[in-house]
């Protein structure tokens, strides 16, 4: 017997041992865990933390209070000419949007939304430590395709949905739902692992995050 074929019966043997109590075709049932999950409207440092990894990521971030968030849309869409909104994204968002095409989307497709500048939505949770932005595409947030085709990406968060980690957002998210992770724009390396932005979803990523001054 080589030493590769034993090492390889040692491993089936562990694994034998190891699922043993386990009944064939059953699967096993893991508790939920219970969590405290602390958000970034109680912590300061998740604040700080959350905008320094998008900053990381190259997004482009903002942090206004609830009165100006169409301010603070209006400003970062204030190149674009035309942008596509899911049905239930807060409209005040858009209010001051001036000279710009607002297109909610009905079904809109791959090629229509290419000729769409931007696209505006809400999120269901950020991640403090990664910088990340979990969209689980609810009816402010619309279907993935409008987050994916649009070249510029506008995602208002408020502060109480940005939580410590990836367990935490874990805890808050349904897995039935489907799931956008976003950290960034989008990004890549060509072959000569030059960094090529834009090739799998938007050019670039505004954050507005929402937050009380106090």
């Amino acid at each position: 017997m080589t030493d590769r074929h034993a090492a390889r019966e040692e491993i089936l043997a562990r694994i034998d041992a190891a699922t043993a109590d386990i009944a064939a075709g059953v699967p096993r049932e893991i508790p939920p865990q219970p969590r405290t999950v602390s958000t970034a409207d109680l912590d300061p440092e998740l604040m700080l933390e959350f905008v320094g990894a998008l900053v990381d990521y190259r997004a482009r971030v903002v942090v206004r209070p609830p009165e100006e968030v169409a301010e603070a849309v209006a400003e970062v869409l204030a190149e674009a000419r035309s942008v596509v909104v899911p049905a239930g994204l807060d409209r005040s968002w858009l209010s001051l949007l001036e000279h710009v095409e607002i297109r909610e989307d009905e079904a809109l497709s791959p090629a229509e939304l290419d000729t769409v500048d931007a696209v505006v939505t809400a999120a269901r949770v950020g991640i403090a430590s990664t910088g990340t932005i979990v969209l689980d595409h609810a009816p402010d947030q619309g279907r993935r395709a409008i987050t994916l085709v649009p070249d510029h990406h506008v995602c208002v968060i408020r502060v109480e949905q940005v939580v410590a980690d990836v367990p935490d957002a874990v805890s808050l998210l349904d897995p039935t739902r489907p799931l956008t992770w976003i950290s960034g724009p989008s990004a890549t390396s060509d072959i000569e692992l030059n960094r090529v932005e834009g090739v799998h979803g938007p050019r670039t990523l505004d954050v507005v995050i929402v937050a009380d001054e106090d």
